[in-house]
């Protein structure tokens, strides 16, 4: 399998990467490597590919060519795809590799299925498909929902503001995780930002949102080459999760690939619980790790990388980075982290609360934005619109709510942990 034009090795995504990660320090190429550039980090001859581990995933070719420049030194190329064909016969002379194997990766082999409803059929069962459908025409029922997949065309104004509230969606996220997650560090995020939108008008990334009237609810950056979309940030908002919005935007994202002929659909590397639902092959990441034999140093220093690398993989077959993840997120100052979790229960609302001095209340007013998956799981489990519910406070009772929709009404307490 081959990654036919890149992104991750394209002009512009390293070009960028540069700018902000490396001080626009020079790229070096060596002879005997297609494909791929190179910057050096520090005072030791080591040469790391370009994109580092932002890529979702590079391709490279080898020659036995000779380059006089490699002498003494080290070369790390990050985030190799096992599915990726590289020639190690064309290894030159006096040059060791070494493939470390670091994460899995899953993929949707998309081209060995007719067609959208040939894969899911293929799948799932009768009963997943049958919900899938059931939370998308549930979600449809109670809100306004548009998808719109940015690719070739976007205006800097909506780009903009679908960033914003992409942050602000994994914000949300990853608190109600309690976990970190680096894409939102203001480094790699101002680099997202400014490499995406070039990529989105050549073709070589894209968008992929749900709408909840002009408000998105589902956010997905994919890169793309001409064969293959990667998958890169993905992000709902918890308020929607009763309706599955995760599900229902991949899809229709998967929808949208067998209709542009995409033969792969890419999750990449890491794993999620949903991945391994929807994949159909999976793969291991690697990273190849090329040095000079005749040089002490070099085999000196490629060896201790390799054991470096060998032991973060033990770590996270242990589980212990991801407790350090969490670790690391108590120690972060966070104000949607310090939020204590409500409970709530639904009852029948009685003649003495329908007495009671009651205010009505905007349903999406952001000074009741705590509401909101309440309003949501109201709404999913009576099947009813957001465009016809009232939300009414009870005023002597601060903690107490009337959601009156048009086929259903309930009372809402709240209970403050």
């Amino acid at each position: 399998m081959e990654i036919i034009k890149n992104p991750f090795t394209s002009y512009l995504f390293t070009s960028k990467w540069l700018k902000h990660f490396c001080q626009n320090l020079p790229a070096y190429n060596f002879n005997f490597i297609g494909g791929l550039n190179f910057f050096k980090p520090g005072i030791l001859p080591v040469f790391i590919n370009t994109g580092r581990n932002l890529t979702k995933g590079v391709s490279y070719t080898l020659s036995k060519q000779k380059n006089k420049e490699f002498k003494n030194s080290v070369l790390l190329i990050y985030d190799v795809p096992a599915y990726v064909n590289v020639d190690i016969s064309n290894t030159p002379e006096n040059v060791i590799l070494h493939k470390i194997k670091q994460y899995p990766g899953y993929l949707i082999e998309l081209h060995k299925y007719k067609d959208h409803n040939d894969y899911l059929e293929s799948n799932f069962s009768k009963n997943t498909n049958r919900k899938l459908k059931k939370y998308q025409k549930r979600l449809e029922l109670c809100f306004n929902i548009t998808y719109k997949m940015y690719f070739g065309n976007i205006s800097k104004k909506e780009y903009d503001f679908i960033f914003v509230c992409f942050k602000i969606l994994l914000e949300k996220r990853f608190a109600c995780k309690k976990t970190t997650n680096n894409n939102i560090n203001p480094e790699e995020w101002a680099f997202y930002y400014e490499v995406a939108f070039p990529m989105i008008l050549e073709k070589s990334a894209s968008l992929f949102v749900v709408y909840e009237g002009s408000n998105p609810i589902a956010v997905t950056l994919n890169y793309l080459s001409e064969n293959i979309l990667f998958d890169a940030i993905t992000v709902f908002d918890n308020d929607y999760s009763k309706f599955n919005p995760g599900k229902i935007a991949l899809a229709n994202l998967t929808s949208w690939c067998f209709e542009n002929r995409i033969q792969y659909f890419d999750f990449s590397k890491g794993y999620f619980d949903y991945k391994t639902h929807w994949m159909s092959k999976k793969y291991d990441f690697e990273y190849h790790l090329y040095f000079d034999k005749t040089s002490f140093r070099s085999t000196f220093i490629g060896i201790a990388i390799k054991k470096y690398f060998e032991l973060k993989q033990f770590l996270r077959k242990t589980g212990l980075n991801n407790k350090l993840h969490e670790l690391t997120f108590r120690f972060k100052k966070n104000d949607i982290s310090n939020v204590t979790p409500s409970t709530y229960n639904f009852s029948e609302v009685t003649k003495e609360q329908q007495n009671m001095e009651l205010q009505e209340i905007k349903p999406l007013s952001t000074e009741y934005k705590d509401l909101k998956s309440t309003i949501n799981e109201f709404l999913f489990l009576n099947c009813e619109s957001i465009y016809n519910l009232k939300v009414m406070k009870t005023l002597n009772n601060q903690s107490t709510y009337l959601f009156i929709g048009k086929k259903v009404s309930r009372s809402i307490t709240i209970n403050c942990n």
